[in-house]
């Protein structure tokens, strides 16, 4: 019964992260907000929803290691299954030029978990993730927030392009009132969807004798991760590469600074040392995936099927390693 509870709010909360974004979209539309400022916070947070439940939730019931792993287990899940599986269906032309700072956004708030989960960096206490800790995740991720949209502005959406944009598409259409019922509708879904899959997911784990970090690296993570596949499959079949990638690296970056942050700001998180494999594989992962696009002599660089192949198997050989380490 625990499997077919897990199943259903996986479906709350994917269903309830899409109906969200939808509903922020035709609001920040109607408010005349650019699309691409909507994309890079709303949608990227929306995203990163079902993350934010589970771990959350799973903070205020006192199962913080399923927060950690769930988080750890959703970034490497997107840097290997979600561009190796969206590469597999359609070959990916990444430009350095666009993925150059949220690479290195995204190694360095990563670096940062690392040093204040295994070393006494604030709190004075190794393998801990404090409130205070959490505190400045959660500064770091308004500074990003606030960065974006800044960048935007400055960049990017011109108001002549602002213009253009908004007259291209009629928000006589929109409803206000329709748009906040979505919104309603999404946290709903999310919140319930996220405590069914918390309390289902800790049921799985206490028959089967897994750890709860084990649970949150693989079960929990997955099926948290799966508006990022669609989204990302997606993107890439419209020819929309830098979006694939991007959406992968936006929810890589919000899943630690807001995720994390918010779950040890509302309670402290005890982390098995055994995650530290985990944070040093993502680390390398991510960064050969960076090395690959960053360094090459044109502002190109393509992903294709064979290069997808290698990701998703080294996903898989990453999941045989952490069973047989439970």
């Amino acid at each position: 019964m625990s499997y077919i509870f897990l199943i259903v709010g996986f479906f709350l909360l994917i269903k309830g992260a899409d109906i969200f974004v939808s509903g922020a979209s035709n609001i920040s539309k109607k408010l005349g907000i650019p699309s691409v400022i909507v994309g890079l916070t709303i949608v990227s947070l929306g995203t990163s929803a079902p993350e934010l439940a589970v771990s959350a939730i799973s903070s205020l019931e006192g199962s913080n290691e399923i927060a950690v792993g769930n988080v750890l287990g959703s970034n490497l899940f997107n840097t290997l299954m979600v561009l190796g599986v969206t590469t597999i269906i359609m070959a990916l032309t990444i430009k350095k030029s666009e993925v150059k700072r949220d690479f290195s956004i995204n190694i360095l708030v990563t670096l940062l978990l690392l040093l204040l989960t295994f070393t006494n960096l604030l709190d004075g206490r190794d393998n801990y993730i404090s409130r205070l800790d959490g505190i400045v995740l959660l500064i770091g991720c308004i500074s990003y927030i606030t960065y974006l949209i800044l960048s935007v502005k400055k960049g990017k959406a011109s108001s002549e392009s602002v213009q253009e944009e908004l007259a291209l598409e009629s928000t006589n259409e929109i409803s206000v009132f329709k748009s906040i019922f979505k919104l309603v509708i999404g946290v709903v879904g999310i919140v319930i969807g996220g405590q069914i899959v918390v309390d289902s997911a800790t049921s799985i784990a206490t028959s089967l004798g897994m750890s709860e970090k084990l649970v949150g690296l693989t079960i929990v993570a997955i099926g948290t991760s799966l508006p990022e596949l669609v989204t990302s499959v997606v993107a890439a079949i419209k020819g929309e590469e830098d979006i694939a990638l991007g959406n992968i690296l936006g929810s890589n970056i919000f899943n630690i600074l807001l995720i994390i942050g918010l779950s040890s700001a509302i309670s402290p998180i005890a982390v098995s040392s055994n995650l530290i494999f985990d944070f040093v594989f993502l680390i390398v992962v991510t960064l050969i995936i960076g090395i690959m696009i960053l360094v090459n002599k044109s502002d190109e660089k393509r992903f294709d099927k064979k290069e997808g192949i290698i990701l998703v198997v080294l996903y898989a050989i990453y999941m045989i390693y952490i069973i047989i380490r439970n």
